[in-house]
């Protein structure tokens, strides 16, 4: 049996994996989930890269999932009338959301955002394009705010604005988002993911939406807001996976809080049993270049040992020269990092008591793990849902879950160190069922002869239902 990665790699779709080919190289690569985001591009622009990804999956016989990314209420400037303009440090700017689209001057822009002057007071901090240029405000007249520039810089048409500390607004889900919301249903995504969260309820009007045009896809809170920091914890539980969005989160709460509010989201995900997706800037200067600098090598490899399930890339592989490159460097990090334990909390629950069957399961079979020489876990599913809660538990342990669902198989591919494998148990005897599917394992070279693995399955196949433990030797 050769080493498996286990963290998962979500790799963003665009012009440059477009070429034929490319998709194919990706997915060999070890692309895992395909991000479709809907803040560029037409639907026809989606539903071609989709059937193009499922496509080349099929060919390979890869389970690959696709998530799909609301744009969400990106709070931005309007344009200039003759082009960027160069903000000096000390001097007056003025956001107005009473300018027209294309009034923008050396002295004033407009801003899509109405509410803007309603949102802040004299003494605030506005950070404009990421942060790069950051305004105090001096006084509100209007729908016109008057600034004077901290740190200037050169401001182009459709920059972002934050406002440092949070504090603006702007409902998580537009009438865009909700358009797009019905396009995710159509095409079927795996996962769906919120963009600038502030509160559980964000989530649940997303999920009621999305179920109510036909979906049946996952959804992901998006982390980038300081409400959302302050309301983690129902967040997370209201949400079926997490993102830690680190642009405007780290704009929004400041750079020196990045790290640790980082490694909270983590450890909150991993508690609370959903997948957690890290992302923004990880290979970011392979854009450009063939290799990655030291410190995006770290970033990586400190985002798996803190225990994420996922790496993200963004404009790496969506408009970058090198996109199979970017996922190859990454799959390489990743499994370098992940010689090393990842950050252990899970000790903590020994201590739990637990309602469903499934997760006293679960927790059984860490014991076990720890206390034998266990070389794999087997997850006998329909949901998906052991094969998770596994994940959160066993730390370096293979976990292969076998299911004939195909939607279960995708949605597992987020999830760290669950490799999922088709597998129809149809009228086999209940006593044969494991057996059979070690056999399965080891044909495929997932398991070697002798080896000693750990079996979950329920006693009613169909009912999502896991209540039976085993230990085995591969025969």
């Amino acid at each position: 049996m050769t080493h498996q990665r286990q963290t998962r790699i979500v790799a963003t779709l665009g012009p440059a994996t477009d070429p034929p080919g490319v998709l194919h190289e990706l997915l060999s690569a070890g692309l895992n989930v395909a991000r479709i985001n809907f803040s560029h591009g037409k639907r026809e622009d989606h539903e071609r890269r989709i059937a193009a990804l499922r496509a080349a999956a099929a060919d390979l016989g890869h389970d690959v999932a696709v998530l799909a990314d609301l744009s969400g209420p990106k709070v931005r400037v309007r344009s200039f009338r003759s082009g960027p303009v160069l903000l000096e440090t000390g001097a007056r700017f003025c956001i107005d959301g009473a300018l027209g689209e294309h009034d923008g001057t050396q002295d004033a822009v407009g801003t899509d955002y109405p509410e803007l002057a309603k949102d802040v007071q004299p003494g605030d901090r506005l950070l404009l394009n990421d942060g790069l240029i950051q305004l105090r405000v001096l006084d509100v007249q209007g729908e016109a705010v008057h600034c004077e520039v901290e740190a200037g810089g050169e401001l182009s048409n459709h920059k972002g604005i934050n406002k440092q500390g949070g504090g603006l607004s702007a409902g998580a889900l537009t009438a865009k988002d909700r358009e797009d919301i019905v396009t995710a249903a159509a095409l079927e995504v795996d996962y769906l993911a919120v963009s600038f969260v502030r509160r559980a309820l964000d989530i649940e009007l997303t999920r009621e939406l999305l179920r109510g045009a036909g979906g049946h896809a996952r959804i992901v809170a998006k982390i980038e807001r300081t409400e959302a920091v302050a309301a983690l914890d129902s967040i997370v539980e209201a949400a079926d996976a997490v993102m830690v969005a680190r642009g405007d989160l780290g704009v929004e709460i400041g750079d020196a809080q990045l790290p640790g509010v980082q490694k909270r989201i983590i450890a909150a995900a991993r508690e609370l049993n959903r997948p957690c997706i890290t992302a923004t800037q990880m290979m970011e200067s392979m854009i450009e270049n063939p290799v990655p600098t030291r410190a995006e090598v770290l970033d990586v490899a400190n985002a798996v040992m803190d225990g994420t399930d996922a790496v993200m890339l963004s404009a790496e592989t969506s408009v970058g020269a090198h996109p199979v490159r970017v996922v190859e460097t990454v799959a390489r990090i990743c499994l370098g990092a992940e010689r090393y334990p990842v950050t252990e909390r899970s000790a903590e629950r020994m201590s739990s008591h637990f309602d469903r069957s499934d997760e006293t399961i679960a927790m059984a079979a860490m014991y076990v793990a720890r206390n034998a020489q266990i070389s794999a876990a087997v997850a006998l599913t329909d949901s998906g849902h052991t094969a998770l809660l596994l994940s959160r538990l066993l730390h370096g342990v293979p976990i292969f879950a076998m299911t004939e669902q195909p939607r279960t198989r995708r949605r597992l591919a987020l999830a760290r160190g669950v490799t999922a494998v088709e597998f129809d148990r149809g009228a086999l005897p209940y006593d044969q069922v494991a057996r059979d599917a070690l056999a399965r394992l080891k044909e495929r070279g997932l398991l070697d002869k002798g080896q000693r693995v750990l079996v979950t399955k329920g006693d009613r196949p169909g009912t999502g239902h896991t209540n039976t433990m085993m230990v085995l030797d591969v025969p």
